[in-house]
């Protein structure tokens, strides 16, 4: 029978060459900020103005958000108290201490001018040298040995009042030191009240209103750094076994391409594809924010001096196919193609096929019942 008759225009045809050959995987993805702060409320309250809404430019003491919490702030007013109670009964009782620690010392003194007094009595009494001074020369001598022991005794007293002067300061020192730190969290819990944005960049979500009841640690608003972006791709699961740490990628933003390299890969499938993170290296094209739809172009591996072509409409990597081959000029006859490795736009050829023969790419299975068709 005839050949059937086919429009040239309606089919996709494309030579085959030979040479260098760039195995690639793409996947839609969006840009997503590298680094996200979530704001969580420090201390319960109640919102009173929210300052910024998302799309603001905040610095890092921006306040976002305003709060009031009337029972932290007289909480924090009794902690100053406290803090002044402590203070004072440390310094009363340090007071007294050292008043004991005087009078302590003054008989140490009077123990010593005394001991003083009977040794000079007892020298003088030795150097007279008759049978009075001798006597009174070993009475003398006596007190004095008496004197010395209570001096030496005055002055052992005097050192372990010191020590104990210092036990007895450590639990009311301690004790200022804790309401110190009680009154500091108060009012660290305070100023948390004014909600600050912690990191300079863009606001992205504020997850208040004006009059609402905030629990401790409920998230209040998100930050990000509009220029710290990272592409997050999603490869099909086939294709993602290709792809390693470090591969490079071109990520088309719509408005130019971005170089970047593979940072992360999703250890796990998600609904037929994995996530790969993509490392920005390149600058951001104008426009380019949080959430906006890109495509990536994943470099798997370059293959040298390979036959190929432009990837058909049908047929998987490493199969077997039939494509229609143009010969003669305006025909075209079914041959047996064998495939190797597929890339986003082009496929290695394996047999079936030589370099500068035409194939037809495009679908042709209205004709998969005739093995020769005349092009028109």
């Amino acid at each position: 029978p005839a050949a059937p008759s086919v429009a040239l225009a309606s089919v996709w045809p494309e030579d085959v060459k030979q040479g260098e050959m760039l195995i690639e995987v793409r996947g839609p993805g969006t840009l997503e900020p590298r680094a996200i702060r979530w704001i969580g409320a420090q201390a319960e309250g109640r919102v009173d103005r929210v300052i910024f809404r998302p799309g603001a430019i905040v610095e890092a003491d921006t306040v976002i958000v305003e709060m009031s919490n009337p029972d932290l702030m007289q909480a924090a007013d009794e902690a100053r108290y406290e803090v002044e109670s402590a203070k004072a009964a440390y310094a009363d009782l340090e007071l007294q201490l050292r008043n004991k620690q005087l009078d302590q010392e003054a008989t140490v003194a009077s123990a010593a001018a005394e001991y003083e007094a009977k040794r000079l009595e007892a020298v003088a009494y030795r150097e007279a040298g008759n049978a009075v001074s001798i006597i009174k020369t070993q009475q003398a001598e006596l007190v004095t040995q008496q004197l010395k022991v209570k001096l030496d005794t005055e002055r052992e007293r005097l050192a372990q009042f010191s020590k104990s002067m210092d036990a007895q300061l450590a639990v009311p020192r301690t004790k200022v030191t804790q309401s110190q730190h009680a009154l500091e969290r108060k009012l660290a819990q305070v100023d948390s009240l004014m909600v600050r944005a912690g990191v300079a960049g863009v606001v992205q979500e504020v997850l208040v209103e004006e009059g609402q009841r905030i629990a401790l640690g409920a998230n209040i608003a998100r930050v990000t750094n509009p220029q710290e972006l990272q592409a997050e791709l999603k490869v099909p699961e086939t294709q993602a076994r290709d792809v390693l740490l470090g591969q490079l990628v071109r990520v088309d933003t719509r408005g130019g391409i971005v170089e970047g390299k593979v940072s992360r890969i999703d250890p796990a499938a998600t609904s037929g594809t994995v996530q790969v993170d993509v490392e920005l290296m390149g600058p951001l094209p104008r426009g380019a924010r949080p959430a906006l739809s890109v495509d990536g172009t994943i470099e798997i591996k370059r293959l040298n001096n390979v036959v190929y072509t432009g990837r058909p409409t049908i047929g998987q990597p490493n199969t077997t196919v039939k494509l229609f081959k143009i010969v003669e000029g305006n025909y075209a006859v079914k041959v047996p193609v064998e495939l190797g490795l597929t890339s986003v736009n082009a496929v290695e050829i394996l047999k079936g096929l030589q370099p500068g023969d035409r194939v037809i790419l495009s679908d042709m299975s209205a004709w998969d019942d005739y093995e020769r068709i005349r092009l028109n």
